[in-house]
């Protein structure tokens, strides 16, 4: 359970102690209680934290930001994007004893991040905004009321050339407390950083675990690192460990406080993409919407407990589950990081990885590194184990003919809507229903906004059955390139269960 709602159940909680307990006697009933049920309620703050986009001067970074409209939320709300404070590993030497950035005469210098790019408006239209070049800064974002349920701010970077060129996406996240990101590495080739970003007013303090194919990589600067307050750091992790590793999984652990975190992974032939946090560990896994034309899918995962893992590997298609041939099933050491070459696993179909245990339930963490192209066309993106999209879930930066929308019920069938908003600089919102049967992915033919300018945000909608999983993939414009990113679309965490209470101060007499 994410901290988030642990937080929210707390402050229910802590309002049942003073009112009385959550129930209600009946009148003329002596003494029988009936429990209410709990009411869903739209969630009246919300936070997203936005890591450094590039270190490269070619870089061109777009940010959206969209609110959908949610029943029931504030009338009035307000969201704002600022920048953090952006430090490097290079830039900690430039500092003096008390962590303050020194100029060649060593006078202090400012932070260089600037203003905010984007300024979001009223819920259900997006707004976009765009900066270039390797300063750009981390990102922290406070959305309330009307603008909280479900605010999604989507980060995309186009780099022209270079180690990691290509198209590089993620939705801004919100804080935590730990994080799995199966798929890194420190292999020649590869240059994975890992982002740390604090939203608060006091440092948090973190490990970094590595994990490769023999089990943890020694390492003690991962140990206590501090991350100051309202500030983003980005970490090298080559420089972390110096063993190299095709495959690596990287735990964040945090000790107090709470921050963001997202893997930077940049390769020299095949371009480079974010690596966000997997699902948290658990036995059944789907990883949703690997692109049908992928050249080469690679599956990482790693067991976090005690106990070996076995899985069965079965492929999601549009006619059904399929178990593809000479990968039945993988076995995943505990503690061990286990990557499996699936090849052109897709053959030109959409597809959902599904893992499901063959004996006993060992929680496990997955991400896939897909590949397009061919020779020096080729791009990388990562797909980690998703959530589902429960009730609702929103992808905001989506473009008329460089947008796929897969979704995939591995389980029973289920129907799904989905809304297209308003375009950024115009253009009316859309709606689809879909039905997605059982044990299959579709790549659905998402609604397109009427008079559609700039760009626009999709909604997915649980309307029964399910549970339903689902991405999204956006291309690069220039179709002789196979520039792509993929994200998963869980829940966006707009809704929030809240017990019912009646004030009973005769509790505090007793």
């Amino acid at each position: 359970m994410k901290r988030t709602t642990l937080s929210l159940f707390a402050g229910a909680t802590a309002l049942a102690a003073v009112t009385g307990f959550a129930a209600v006697s009946a009148p003329g009933d002596s003494g029988a209680v009936t429990t209410e049920p709990a009411a869903t309620l739209p969630v009246e703050r919300t936070g997203l934290l936005c890591p450094a986009p590039s270190n490269s001067d070619l870089a061109e970074t777009s940010y959206t930001s969209f609110t959908p409209v949610t029943k029931g939320a504030d009338e009035k709300g307000t969201a704002a994007l600022e920048a953090a404070t952006v430090e490097s590993e290079g830039e900690k030497d430039d500092k003096d004893g008390k962590g303050e950035e020194k100029d060649d005469k060593g006078e202090k210098s400012g932070d260089k991040t600037g203003e905010p790019v984007v300024q979001p408006k009223e819920p259900g239209t997006p707004a976009t905004g765009k900066t270039s070049g390797g300063d750009a800064p981390a990102l922290i974002g406070t959305a309330a009321g009307s603008h909280a349920p479900g605010w999604t701010v989507q980060q995309t970077t186009e780099v022209a050339a270079g180690t990691g060129r290509g198209l590089l996406g993620l939705n801004c996240t919100a804080p935590d407390t730990e994080f799995w990101f199966p798929g890194a590495s420190t292999a020649a080739g590869r240059t994975d950083y890992v982002h740390l970003t604090n939203p608060d007013d006091s440092a948090a303090v973190v490990d970094i675990e590595l994990y490769g194919k023999d089990g943890t990589l020694k390492s003690t600067v991962g140990e206590g690192i501090t991350v100051p307050p309202n500030s983003s750091e980005s970490l090298l992790l080559s420089t972390l460990s110096d063993v190299e590793e095709t495959d690596v999984t990287v735990h964040v652990g945090v000790r107090s406080g709470r921050l963001g975190a997202a893997v930077q992974a940049l390769d020299d032939k095949t371009g480079g993409d974010w690596l966000t946090a997997a699902a948290d560990p658990a036995s059944d896994l789907v990883l949703p919407g690997i692109p049908k034309d992928a050249t080469s899918v690679r599956l990482v995962l790693f067991t976090p407990g005690g106990s070996d893992a076995d899985l069965k590997v079965r492929l999601a298609s549009p006619s059904g589950l399929i178990t593809p041939a000479g990968h039945e099933t993988v076995h995943v050491k505990a503690g061990m990081t286990t990557g499996v070459d699936l090849g052109e696993i897709t053959r030109g179909e959409a597809g959902s990885l599904v893992l499901t245990p063959t004996s006993g339930a060992v929680p496990v963490v997955a991400a896939v590194r897909v590949v397009r192209g061919k020779g020096g066309e080729q791009e990388s993106a990562f797909i980690p184990a998703s959530d589902p999209v429960a009730a609702r879930a929103t992808s905001a930066d989506n473009r008329a003919k460089s947008t796929t929308l897969s979704v995939a019920a591995p389980d029973r069938t289920a129907k799904v809507k989905v809304t297209a908003s308003a375009g950024t600089e115009g253009g009316t919102t859309a709606t689809k229903t879909f039905t997605i049967k059982g044990g299959t992915t579709q790549n659905v033919e998402a609604p397109v906004p009427a008079g559609l300018e700039g760009t626009y945000a999709l909604t997915v909608e649980t309307v029964s059955g399910g549970p339903v999983y689902a991405s999204r993939t956006l291309t690069g414009e220039d179709d002789d390139v196979a520039s792509f990113t993929v994200q998963t679309l869980p829940d966006d965490r707009g809704m929030v269960s809240v017990p019912k209470a009646e004030e009973d101060l005769s509790v505090l007499q007793k």
